[in-house]
C-alpha cells in the first residue's frame, strides 16, 4: 500500500462515529474488496463494490445517528447518496487511504416523476460524494447509481479510474441533460448531520411536517440524540 502523504490529516485516516471501519463487518468489506498493488488500484476496486453492491434507494433517508454509520448500511444493503459516500470513505480509511466527504445541491434532469412530486422540486439538496487522496491528489468519486438502476433509467453507470474526478453524468446516452451541480457544500471529516438536517428542512419544509405517512417513509426520519 502506497504511504499517505505526511500534509494530510490524520483525521481522513481515523474511523468515527458513522465510519466506523472498526466494526467487524465493515472491516471484513475493506478486507474483500480492497485489492490491489497500490492505493489507486485498491480505491477503484472499492469503488465498484461500494457502486454495485449496494442499491441505491432515495426513498428511505433516515437521519438517526445509528442509521447513518456504515455498519448499518451493510445490515440493509442498501442507501442513499450520503450513506453510499460515507461507506466508500469509509472502506478508504479502513485501507489506509485518506478519505472524505464532498456535498452539494444538484439539478436531477431525469428524476423520477414520482420522488420529484414528493420533494416538490427537482433538486436534490445534499448529494454526498468521497474524496480520497491518492497519489498526492483528493479525487472525487460518486458511488451513489448502482450499475442495474442506470440501466432502468438509460443512463451510462459513472465510471472511476483513481485520477479524474467522477461526479454525476452531464447527459444521458441520449444526450438529455442529466445533472448538474448547483451549489458546493465544501468537504468534511464526518458526515456533518446537523447542517444535513438544518439544509432539508429549509429546501424541503412541508416533508418535516409528516406524521411519518408521506410517500418516503422514513425519508426525513431524523431520529434522536442519543440514537
Amino acid at each position: 500500500m502506497d504511504t499517505p502523504n505526511l500534509l494530510v490529516d490524520t483525521a481522513y485516516l481515523a474511523p468515527s462515529l458513522y465510519m466506523d471501519f472498526d466494526s467487524p463487518t465493515v472491516s471484513e468489506f475493506a478486507a474483500k474488496y480492497g485489492k490491489g498493488s497500490n492505493d489507486k488500484e485498491v480505491a477503484i476496486s472499492l469503488y465498484y463494490a461500494v457502486r454495485d453492491n449496494f442499491w441505491y434507494d432515495p426513498y428511505h433517508v433516515n437521519m438517526s445517528h445509528e442509521a447513518l454509520k456504515a455498519s448499518s448500511m451493510i445490515e440493509r444493503g442498501s442507501g442513499y447518496c450520503v450513506e453510499k459516500a460515507n461507506f466508500l470513505a469509509t472502506v478508504a480509511r479502513a485501507c489506509n487511504i485518506p478519505a472524505r466527504l464532498g456535498f452539494a445541491i444538484v439539478r436531477n434532469h431525469i428524476g423520477t416523476e414520482k420522488l420529484q412530486q414528493i420533494l416538490k422540486s427537482d433538486l436534490f439538496v445534499f448529494h454526498g460524494y468521497t474524496e480520497m487522496f491518492i497519489n498526492g491528489q483528493w479525487v472525487k468519486a460518486t458511488p451513489a447509481f448502482n450499475k442495474e438502476l442506470c440501466d432502468r433509467f438509460n443512463v451510462a453507470p459513472l465510471e472511476f479510474d483513481g485520477e479524474t474526478d467522477s461526479v454525476f453524468q452531464e447527459y444521458d446516452t441520449k444526450g438529455n441533460k442529466h445533472m448538474e451541480y448547483l451549489h458546493d457544500y465544501g468537504v468534511f471529516t464526518e458526515v456533518p448531520r446537523e447542517l444535513m438536517v438544518e439544509e432539508l428542512k429549509k429546501h424541503y419544509p412541508h416533508l418535516f411536517k409528516s406524521t411519518g405517512t408521506n410517500d418516503l417513509g422514513h425519508y426525513f426520519t431524523e431520529g434522536t440524540e442519543g440514537e
